[in-house]
């Protein structure tokens, strides 16, 4: 077995999840049949959706074992995942509902240490929104943004405590207004890791919802150490990285730098046409070295 490689369900897993890194891991989101054509490109690790990777609706261990065997056997890590609660559980406003949520929240995380998952998105729109119209003047029985973000952050708390002896962590993923309602910026969504105040519970920075929403990259800095996870793909069109405007990434690839940054990049983005989809993968990641290196 080569230095430096652990063992994983019988198989040794690169040493680039296993150590501390000196550089960026550099990842896609895809699922399992593109993993062997990540690995050829050159590609750290994979991510993939929580409730396809983790079964977590399926209550019976032995029918999750085979998945865990089948991502363990994967040829490259399964560094992270996404998805992370389905738009079925309601977290904020008057019907918030946290015990159903908080049950299959902890099997997804339990599941994803069984194979050294290091991340989970916390992203889930459809979970976390704040029902209501908030463009029209509020009746006073109509849920504010600012209670619904207390109300995560309690759930994110009591998460906290039921997962307190995993080693995953969650991390908050800010989402573009148009995607969510609250926590849009990677400063809202520190405030909430650090009322948590949980190892558990951390900090993403997407590229992409940085992008849109104007977010400075100072906002990297400020994350420092809290900072767990990225997310990237090109402004507008939401394409890999090198698709175009490769440059308005630099500013952001130079504040991680400026945090020493050795955890993982995915991308998450459209791809192109089918039949280019090798060739892109390769312009990606050729683009995301050349962006760390350039920083």
């Amino acid at each position: 077995m080569a230095a430096g490689a652990a063992v994983m369900g019988g198989f040794a897993a690169p040493t680039c999840c296993a150590g501390a890194p000196k550089r960026m891991l550099f990842g896609a989101c895809r699922g399992p049949k593109d993993v062997p054509l990540l690995k050829k490109t050159g590609f750290d690790f994979w991510e993939w959706n929580a409730a396809s990777a983790f079964m977590p609706d399926e209550l019976d261990e032995s029918k999750w074992a085979k998945r865990r065997d089948e991502i363990l056997a994967a040829p490259l890590p399964l560094r992270s995942s996404n998805g992370f609660l389905p738009g079925k559980f309601r977290l904020t406003g008057p019907n918030a509902d946290f015990a159903p949520a908080l049950d299959y929240a902890e099997r997804v995380c339990r599941r994803a240490d069984k194979v050294n998952v290091v991340t989970i998105v916390f992203g889930s729109g459809g979970a976390r929104n704040v029902p209501g119209d908030f463009t029209a003047k509020k009746r006073e029985d109509q849920p504010k943004t600012e209670d619904g973000t207390a109300q995560m952050t309690e759930f994110c708390r009591q998460l906290a405590a039921r997962i307190a002896d995993c080693k995953v962590a969650v991390v908050i993923e800010p989402l573009r207004p148009n995607e969510s309602n609250i926590v849009n910026f990677v400063w809202q969504g520190l405030q909430m890791v650090e009322d948590v105040g949980s190892p558990r519970i951390q900090q993403l920075a997407d590229i992409f919802h940085m992008m849109m929403g104007r977010e400075d990259p100072e906002s990297i800095v400020k994350a420092g150490d809290r900072l767990k996870h990225c997310h990237i793909a090109t402004k507008g069109k939401r394409a890999y990285p090198g698709a175009n405007d490769t440059e308005a990434f630099l500013p952001y690839f130079a504040a991680l730098k400026r945090i020493g940054y050795t955890g993982g990049v995915s991308c998450e983005c459209s791809w192109g046409d089918k039949a280019d989809f090798e060739k892109n993968l390769a312009t990606a990641l050729a683009t995301l070295k050349d962006l760390e290196a350039r920083a």
